[in-house]
């Protein structure tokens, strides 16, 4: 059911987070259904004729689809034609009073749930998104930086523990929209929310933040802070103790838990650092061939830059997981040398612990120490989504599947908007797999599949589960896809692809997968 006064999007009693472009747009597609709609017509309707990039259009376009089950492969409900537009083609029943100029309208085909179910309830400790910032350089090519900063900033207030911090990935789904902070205090659950500006010129930097009570959306608080960039660590670190002052004016006054030092000393590896991370947030095999050299340049300006080895290592993993390494096993040698770099140089740095530990657990089968790792990562911050959902990946692989639902829901809380959905959803699909509940493994892993679909992991788990449900056309149809993915892929392999600890949990995957048809 979409409703356009109350601005919300349900299946059944269940309230599905869309956030307001991708709302507007879906609405549009709706009222005018009986027609194909422009580009122009959506950047007029929505965007109110503001120019905005082929990509932005295409990537909202693909989160319309998924907030109602469809996917750019189907395209049951939502359809591109070619050269002309795009056109809802799905069954739609009008009911109550029609809103100007049509009337609500309710999707017959309801989808997958990408992020939080319904308005997400504050948490019982303070709470803060933290939107993206204003590119005020006037150079385009600084957005990058802006997104940087803003990602420190958050980092910084993710150390203080009686504070929950929404994660970057749902926060930053609010990039380049004019939003109304109400709205996303609903969506995220956060009773904060931080917003600001970065201009960098020449050798200074400003950074401006304005706190704003999410509940009446009243300012609560405002400050800006200049100061050399060779000082940016620092600039950071300050708006973050004024915001941790401002929100918790009746709390006993805590301190940042800072790190022994700052992530590096060279602005040049910074920079080379933060246009790494651009890249690899979007997980596509060229985003990642991108991220790859940016991390390894960090790494020339600073030896001793450990989340720049733990992101390096981190792309190597992921190459593997996917079958795009082009030399396997110099790729799995190379990855766990700058994963063991990552966790000896960043012995106090959560991102480094996290993502290096995780990297090292996947690429040499080590999960206990992997674990260990990721849980001391989230005892320096303990809102780190990542380290959630990584963490319980691992445990996935260890043999604990309901204890990584918890670990994986707890991940979703933290980042109800959450870009990289996927990689939590196919988690989830993996643990129900192994714990024999295939009906539930299948939909997470289709989930997960629509949202990436050449995500490998998620489309074997969607052939394995079908198969051992019995739905033998369903599972001959992930295969087919699997097959196209990595056709290297074959029975064989399966223990040198994914680190099962337990040979039961390898069993039970091997067998769905022989159901499905996948060669010895």
């Amino acid at each position: 059911m979409l409703d356009p006064e109350r601005r919300e999007l349900t299946r059944g009693s269940q309230r599905i987070a869309v956030g307001p472009q991708v709302f507007d747009l879906l609405l549009y597609l709706l009222l005018n259904r009986a027609r194909v709609v422009s580009k122009d017509d959506l950047l007029d309707a929505v965007w109110k004729g503001r120019i905005v990039s082929e990509s932005t259009l295409t990537s909202h376009i693909n989160a319309v689809r998924r907030v109602i089950g469809d996917s750019g492969e189907d395209q049951r409900l939502v359809r591109t034609v070619a050269r002309k537009g795009f056109r809802f083609v799905g069954e739609v029943e009008e009911q109550g009073p029609p809103p100007v100029p049509g009337g609500p309208p309710a999707v017959g085909e309801p989808g997958s749930l990408k992020g939080s179910p319904h308005a997400l309830p504050l948490p019982d400790r303070p709470s803060i998104a933290v939107l993206p910032f204003l590119n005020l350089s006037g150079d385009p090519g600084q957005e990058y930086f802006t997104d940087g900063v803003v990602e420190d900033v958050i980092t910084a207030l993710s150390r203080v523990r009686w504070l929950f911090v929404i994660a970057r990935n749902s926060s930053f789904t609010y990039k380049g929209r004019a939003v109304d902070v109400r709205e996303v205090g609903r969506d995220l659950g956060a009773r904060y929310v931080l917003e600001g500006s970065v201009r960098k010129a020449h050798d200074r930097i400003r950074l401006t933040g304005q706190l704003i009570d999410a509940s009446s959306g009243l300012h609560v608080w405002a400050e800006q802070v200049e100061d050399t960039l060779d000082n940016i660590f620092e600039l950071q670190d300050r708006l973050a103790e004024s915001v941790v002052g401002a929100v918790a004016p009746q709390l006993e006054r805590a301190e940042i838990e800072r790190s022994s030092r700052k992530p590096t000393d060279s602005l040049d590896a910074y920079d080379y650092y933060l246009r790494g991370m651009a890249s690899v947030h979007r997980g596509t095999r060229r985003a990642i061939d991108e991220a790859l050299p940016a991390f390894r340049t960090a790494i020339e300006f600073d030896p001793d830059y450990a989340s720049a080895y733990a992101m390096a290592a981190w792309c190597y993993f992921w190459r593997k997981v996917n079958g795009w390494s082009a030399d396997r096993e110099q790729e799995i040698v190379e990855g766990a040398r700058l994963a063991r770099a990552a966790v000896e140089l960043g012995k106090g740095d959560a991102v480094a612990l996290a993502r290096g530990g995780h990297a090292l657990a996947h690429l040499i089968g080590d999960i206990d120490s992997g674990i260990a790792l990721i849980d001391r990562a989230l005892l320096l911050n303990p809102n780190l989504a990542a380290a959630w959902f990584l963490g319980a990946f691992l445990r996935v692989w260890r043999g604990e599947p309901d204890d990584a639902i918890e670990r994986f829901s707890h991940a979703v809380r933290l980042s109800p908007l959450d870009p990289e959905m996927y990689r939590m959803q196919a988690g989830i699909a993996m643990a129900h797999l192994l714990a024999g509940r295939a009906d539930e493994a299948s939909i997470w892993a289709e989930r997960a599949r629509r949202e990436l679909p050449s995500f490998l992991m998620a489309v074997a788990v969607s052939a394995a589960a079908h198969a051992i449900a019995g739905r033998s056309g369903e599972a001959q149809r992930a295969m087919s896809r699997l097959r196209a993915l990595d056709p290297a892929l074959h029975m064989a392999s399966l223990g040198d692809w994914l680190p099962f600890h337990r040979p039961a949990d390898l069993a039970t995957f091997s067998d769905g997968l022989r159901k499905a048809g996948l060669p010895e």
